[in-house]
């Protein structure tokens, strides 16, 4: 990890260089996947954090051993698209189903005490069918072009690719904002004193989608589209 933090190093880099930041990020609220464009001081200003404390807790990560499972930056392009489809996207599509059944059920008996779950199924639904055809393309355009791209210098796929990065970033960052959204309205997934199990559940669930998206995303924005943009040169 960096010892020293300039306005250079946005947090999306950080990330991508230590994936362990993502943690200490995370409990800080601060985004490191769509907004992770950001250096650590403006990332703190917006949230009224000391960043002289983040970039403490970034450089003791120095102290513990490292994950070597999770060097993302360090995979071939064609191994990470595999990774993200086997992992991210079977997650994405096994829980989707589930939290637009949970989110129907909690907004319909609990929707009158907390209306705020009336938006939040709104808003949810929406971030389904978005997430549904974004993942379709991924897979059938963008991340086969990538694929092409390694083993040719086709001007058609370098087009693509450029393309498709454009929309599906334009993608994550309104689905980043909608979880985001979801997380406001529920103030931070807390589980209200009348809430039934499948309350719990359903907000438990919500939380744990929103966690696994900002990795999704943060792999895709800071290394995977970069690098593929780079095969364009």
């Amino acid at each position: 990890m960096e010892k020293t933090f300039n306005n250079d190093v946005t947090v999306g880099q950080i990330v991508t260089r230590d994936f362990r930041a993502a943690e200490i990020f995370k409990n800080a609220g601060i985004d490191f996947c769509c907004g992770g464009n950001k250096s650590i001081s403006d990332a703190c200003r917006e949230k009224g954090i000391d960043p002289s404390k983040i970039e403490q807790e970034l450089i003791d990560l120095d102290k513990l051993p490292g994950d070597q499972s999770k060097n993302f930056n360090g995979w071939d392009l064609d191994f990470l698209c595999d990774y993200i489809i086997n992992t991210h996207h079977k997650y994405v599509l096994k829980s989707l189903p589930e939290l637009r059944f949970y989110t129907r059920k909690i907004a319909s008996v609990h929707g009158d005490p907390h209306p705020e779950l009336i938006e939040v199924l709104e808003i949810f639904s929406k971030v389904n069918d978005e997430l549904l055809q974004h993942l379709t393309k991924e897979e059938e355009v963008l991340f086969p072009a990538i694929k092409r791209l390694l083993q040719s210098d086709d001007i058609g796929d370098k087009n693509l690719i450029k393309s498709e990065i454009t929309r599906m970033s334009g993608e994550h960052e309104l689905a980043g904002d909608a979880m985001d959204r979801i997380r406001k309205l529920t103030q931070n997934y807390l589980v209200p004193e009348d809430a039934c199990n499948t309350y719990r559940v359903s907000l438990k669930l919500l939380e744990q989608f929103e966690d696994d998206l900002h990795v999704h995303v943060h792999i895709e924005n800071n290394i995977l589209y970069p690098k593929a943009l780079m095969l364009n040169y």
